[in-house]
């Protein structure tokens, strides 16, 4: 293989590039005059082009509309360093996926990659120190790195490490240990004395370097919530419910219309029949016609905090990816209709924009970005997957915090808050997935994998700063909507097939990638995986990554076998990646099979490591605050204290939230976030039709008040559920028939005078 160079000038708009000159002159060195970009496309081709096709890759690569500043050579010229960044080399970019799918679609098949970087020539005198600091100002060090020589190949020099024992018999729980510190497992002293008595009592032999990264990342805090679960004791006293069974508890004493609740990926509450548009033949060519349905709605929410605090774009793009999947994993499938989204980070210290409440003092980790940074780029990230994806965003809130108490003790959002939860709807005939029984098709569907999203299940879980920066190098992952936009019109088409839908059972890829989704999807029977009928885009994966990355835009499911060949022409018809990658086999045990080295990395009983495992307990001593009397600044006129309330980002404009992301697309948006004539940021509810043709939909509104519980908790929460009953109110409609408790509301609603249902969709924050 060999790589193409073109290249395309400029890469920054002047406006851009204006304001990055201006920045690095007051940052880095007065010194610097000028900055010229431009783009270098690095193009990997498996054998030679003809005169033809050179031609079409030209034309495609120079897009057409851009006229002039296209060649085979570099257009910087002048004196100064040259400094290329680009994508690293352990995955292609979604940016790559997508070109590559459109010159192959063009019938430049030989082409296998494309990557873009980009390339700065500064004119003035800098050091070598001073390059290193434009470069750290114009790249993202998790997804990008700098290019000190042009690429001549795409690969990353990494060898597959070999599947290995560790040696707990010899050792016990000392190797348990080692490889804890090694890998970033985030075993407590609880998981270390469990899985060291589970292999060397119960199982009798050593577990694999992959089994030991399988179980961490499948039993970690973030997927399994121990804390919620678990016995909490304080001051001695036992607790008679963990948090999980107070938060079930209204669901219990009124269940109401609830369908789904506290299992699957979204709760759900009974919607209504609807006139709908639904094509005549799904996946095939055809008309569409009205048709009536009855559909429930759903809705989802999660946090992606860890990510964003280290890699703000893409950690709340791959957040808000990671929500829309579980809307579509829902039941046997369901539709994605609106996002919501929510930041809270630290202090912003904003250039030249003082807050007399900002401690400069305050000090922030190196491996995560700052609050600043995080506000920007973690809602560009979400913003523009949704926009990508096609998905509203109809309502959200932001906050900025960090205090000093009287006491001394820091209250700030150092690891930030990224918010996303998500409206759909759902078939009513699909609500229940169906168990799996012996021969049923392990499915997966999705992009390829790639080494992204390395034990981000046991970094998320571990408390800031006990974890090696490389390790959430290794954590970070990368957004593909494009790629997530095939796979929903996959699940679609499912859905719309009604009784005929293939799908036995769905699951979303998250946290642990294959070795959580497939173990979930098919205990309590168990399957064996083939770990080589896994697409990858990286042929120097090791089984480990395999079975461990959560490579984004993937979905688990169960196909009975008589359902594949209609499975199969669904996805082919939408260019989307699919593979049966093993099948159920009712043993109860999950054995992945590696037919490379004819071994076994997998071999565990589910109900020892993902069944009903025994509760951890967490202890607490109450401790009381120190407080203070309120004292305002002495003098504090009227003026000056409303403009320190209006400089408070949670009260302040939202337009810089609102203006880049799309509110409407889809036409069943009722009310978003942007009202009136002027299209003010002002909206405290959000409401969604179920279709274009009927008077049902849900209203959405979210209350938040987490600076009141420093002081009292108990009044935050009635805050929290006071705000969000106001907000809805604001609603045109009426008839409250049941509330059911505190959390992030939603409403089945028809329109005025017709009734309304309120519905809590807390459990899906836990």
């Amino acid at each position: 293989m060999s790589l193409l160079h073109y290249f395309r000038t400029p890469a920054l708009s002047p406006s851009h590039n204006l304001a990055l000159l201006s920045s690095v002159q007051q940052t880095i060195s007065s010194h610097i005059t000028q900055i010229q970009t431009e783009f270098c496309f690095n193009i990997e081709v498996d054998g030679p082009l003809t005169e033809d096709q050179n031609n079409l890759l030209i034309w495609l690569l120079r897009e057409t509309f851009q006229p002039g500043g296209f060649a085979d050579h570099s257009f910087l010229v002048g004196n100064g360093p040259v400094i290329e960044v680009g994508p690293r080399m352990n995955f292609s970019t979604a940016w790559s996926t997508n070109a590559t799918s459109i010159f192959h679609a063009c019938g430049l098949g030989q082409i296998s990659r494309i990557e873009r970087s980009r390339r700065y020539l500064l004119t003035g005198r800098l050091d070598l120190a001073q390059c290193d600091a434009f470069a750290a100002m114009v790249h993202d060090r998790m997804t990008e790195c700098r290019y000190l020589d042009p690429l001549d190949s795409f690969t990353s020099g990494v060898t597959p490490e070999p599947t290995f024992d560790i040696p707990v018999i010899e050792e016990g729980r000392l190797a348990l240990e080692r490889i804890n510190r090694e890998m970033g497992l985030a075993f407590d002293d609880w998981d270390l004395n469990y899985y060291t008595d589970l292999f060397l009592d119960k199982i009798k032999r050593n577990p694999t370097n992959v089994e030991c990264f399988d179980i961490a990342q499948s039993n970690s805090e973030h997927s399994r919530h121990w804390f919620f679960r678990g016995r909490i004791v304080i001051d001695g006293e036992e607790m008679p419910e963990h948090l999980i069974a107070m938060i079930q508890k209204p669901l219990k004493a009124n269940p109401n219309n609830s369908t789904i609740a506290f299992k699957d990926n979204s709760s759900a509450l009974r919607g209504y029949p609807i006139r709908t548009i639904l094509p005549t033949h799904p996946g095939n060519p055809g008309p569409f016609t009205l048709e009536e349905r009855i559909y429930d709605i759903i809705f989802t929410a999660e946090t992606h905090n860890f990510p964003s605090g280290v890699a703000p774009f893409p950690g709340a793009e791959t957040g808000t990816g990671g929500r829309i999947r579980d809307v579509q994993a829902t039941g046997r499938g369901a539709l994605v209709v609106a996002g919501t989204a929510a930041y809270c980070v630290g202090n912003l210290f904003i250039p030249g924009y003082d807050l007399p409440w900002e401690d400069a003092a305050f000090k922030y980790p190196v491996n995560l970005a700052t609050p600043l940074q995080i506000e920007i780029h973690a809602s560009n990230g979400a913003s523009d997957y949704g926009n990508k994806f096609g998905e509203p965003m109809i309502q959200g809130y932001t906050r900025s915090f960090g205090l000093r108490l009287p006491g001394g003790e820091r209250r700030e959002y150092i690891k930030p808050i990224m918010f996303s939860g998500g409206i759909g709807q759902m078939d009513a005939r699909h609500t229940n997935k169906e168990k799996p029984q012996p021969k049923m098709l392990v499915t997966k569907i999705g992009g390829p994998a790639y080494r992204i999203g390395m034990g981000g299940g046991a970094a998320s879980s571990m408390v800031q700063g006990e974890n090696e920066a490389e390790l959430d190098f290794n954590a970070v992952q990368r957004g593909d909507a494009e790629m997530e936009q095939k796979l929903n019109r996959v699940i679609r088409a499912c859905v719309e097939l009604g009784d005929e839908n293939p799908i036995v059972s769905i699951h979303d890829q998250g946290a642990g990638g294959n070795c959580n989704v497939l173990k979930e999807i098919v205990e309590p029977e168990g399957a064996r995986i083939d770990i080589r009928s896994v697409i990858v885009g990286d042929n120097t994966l090791s089984v480990l990554e395999i079975w461990g990355a959560e490579f984004q835009e993937n979905s688990a499911l169960l196909v009975r076998p008589e359902n594949a060949d209609l499975f199969d022409a669904l996805c082919k018809r939408e260019k989307m990646l699919y593979a049966f990658v093993g099948e159920v086999t009712g043993d109860g045990k999950i054995v992945v099979y590696d037919r490379e080295s004819d071994t076994t990395p997998v071999d565990l009983d589910l109900d020892k490591v993902l069944g009903d495992m025994p509760q951890k307990t967490f202890a607490f001593d109450r401790f009381s605050i120190k407080r203070q009397a309120l004292s305002l600044p002495d003098p504090l006129g009227v003026d000056e204290a409303l403009d320190r309330v209006l400089r408070l980002v949670s009260v302040g404009s939202k337009r810089f939230l609102t203006n880049k992301v799309d509110r409407s697309v889809t036409g069943l948006i009722a009310q978003q976030q942007c009202v009136g004539p002027l299209q003010l940021p002002v909206a405290d509810v959000a409401v969604i039709a179920q279709s274009h043709f009927s008077t049902t939909g849900a209203a959405t509104a979210i209350g938040e008040q987490p600076i009141k519980g420093l002081i009292d908790p108990a009044a935050m929460a009635r805050m929290c559920v006071g705000e969000m009953l106001t907000n809805i109110a604001w609603a045109q409609i009426s008839a409250v028939e049941d509330i059911k408790c505190s959390g992030n509301w939603m409403w089945a609603a028809k329109l005025p005078g017709e009734g309304a249902i309120l519905y809590d969709a807390a459990e899906a924050l836990v």
